[in-house]
């Protein structure tokens, strides 16, 4: 049997502080764990409509909207369903947008965007992925040099059966990623969330172990 099909062996507990002295690196992209200090740039993309639009976010105010940002920077340890963590998308030499004392006295390069892994099932070793980027850093990759990153660390290190991503069906460009991704569009599940006041469809898109590992020898 390929190695790709064994047996569950998510290796859990996972505490994701290890990559915050250790993150990711891309040609362009930094990615490490989010941090409450983040805040002021996820509020950046966080308060935009059309970002929201396709997102389970309602729109916050800007102490909400932090608020929000250090429940998600404090989730760090992945052990039972549902849990998740979430790596800041962070583009060297592009400052952040705290005020200027605060930079000043921390310097820090801005987060763009950010890419979240959530457990689905322990037992079945399945993971979610989910991915925003302010609109105005879109249309350059970084999207997929990102979430392309992410899903490379999650099949390496975190060794999943599969990867899946859930999307608001008419989310076009997220659909796109997906395909570039590697991963196949397997169902359309009509009106299953009721948001902005109206029913909305919700795609689902997956890729296995066995498949990310076949275009590494490509």
């Amino acid at each position: 049997m390929n190695s790709a099909d064994g047996p569950p062996a998510l290796p859990f507990p996972y505490d994701a502080a290890v990559l915050a002295a250790e993150p990711l690196r891309t040609d362009r992209l930094v990615l490490r764990p989010l941090e409450p200090a983040d805040a002021p740039d996820v509020f950046e993309y966080q308060r935009i409509p059309e970002v929201l639009r396709y997102l389970p976010w309602p729109r916050r105010d800007r102490a909400e909207g932090y608020e929000h940002t250090a429940k998600r920077a404090a989730a760090r340890v992945l052990a039972a369903d549902g849990d998740f963590f979430v790596f800041a998308a962070t583009l060297p030499g592009e400052p952040s947008v705290a005020e200027p004392a605060e930079v000043e006295a921390q310097p820090r390069d801005r987060v763009i965007g950010d890419v979240m892994v959530r457990v689905s099932s322990v037992t079945h070793a399945q993971l979610e992925l989910g991915w925003v980027l302010h609109p105005d850093f879109q249309g350059r990759g970084f999207a997929r040099e990102a979430a392309s990153a992410v899903l490379d660390f999650v099949f390496e290190t975190l060794r999943p059966h599969r990867v899946q991503a859930f999307l608001d069906a008419r989310n076009a460009a997220s659909a796109a990623l997906c395909e570039r991704l590697g991963m196949r569009r397997e169902a359309t599940i009509l009106e299953q969330e009721y948001n902005d006041g109206e029913w909305q469809d919700t795609a689902i898109y997956g890729v296995l172990r066995r498949e990310w590992a076949a275009t590494l020898t490509r």
